[in-house]
């Protein structure tokens, strides 16, 4: 008897707990994730193409780009955050081999009002203007020798973070 009434009792939870025997469709609640992988360096006929961002996270998009020495390099770069230049501004900020990037952040610093850029350094071999959040820009400078040349956001604070190199081959 009680084997009946065990098996009476399952089969009643089997079929109010939806086990009628109708097939159920499947909903697919999983997350789909942005697959779309970085722009590359775009090459051709001795032009570099490079898309470069920066967040108000502090980061950059990459922290390698590669290039050919002598190449023209056409570099976009865009502010992907929504804070001010004021609060978080960032640069690209390309250096010359053997330049101290601690120290020549510290000496950034004392020039917020050519956007934290010294003047009258031989440091630098290229760099941006300051850019808020939304704000892009171009530049467009031929690749040195070949050789790794370290890059940097020069807003203070953010060369710890936000700092790359450039290889150049």
């Amino acid at each position: 008897m009680k084997k009946i009434l065990m098996l009476l009792l399952s089969t009643t939870l089997l079929v109010s707990c939806g086990g009628d025997g109708k097939k159920e469709e499947k909903k697919d609640n999983s997350i789909k994730l942005n697959t779309q992988a970085e722009p590359k360096e775009e090459k051709e006929d001795g032009v570099t193409r490079v898309y470069l961002t920066g967040s108000d996270q502090m980061k950059f998009n990459k922290n390698e780009i590669v290039v050919n020495a002598g190449d023209k390099v056409v570099l976009t770069f865009e502010h992907v955050g929504k804070m001010s230049k004021e609060t978080m501004g960032h640069n690209f900020v390309l250096l010359k081999k053997g330049t101290n990037v601690q120290e020549f952040g510290q000496e950034a610093l004392e020039y917020k009002d050519n956007d934290y850029i010294p003047e009258d350094t031989n440091a630098i071999i290229t760099h941006t203007k300051m850019l808020g959040g939304g704000e892009k820009t171009e530049i467009t400078f031929e690749a040195p020798e070949k050789g790794n040349y370290d890059y940097i956001c020069s807003f203070p604070g953010h060369v710890a973070l936000m700092n790359g190199i450039l290889v150049v081959k």
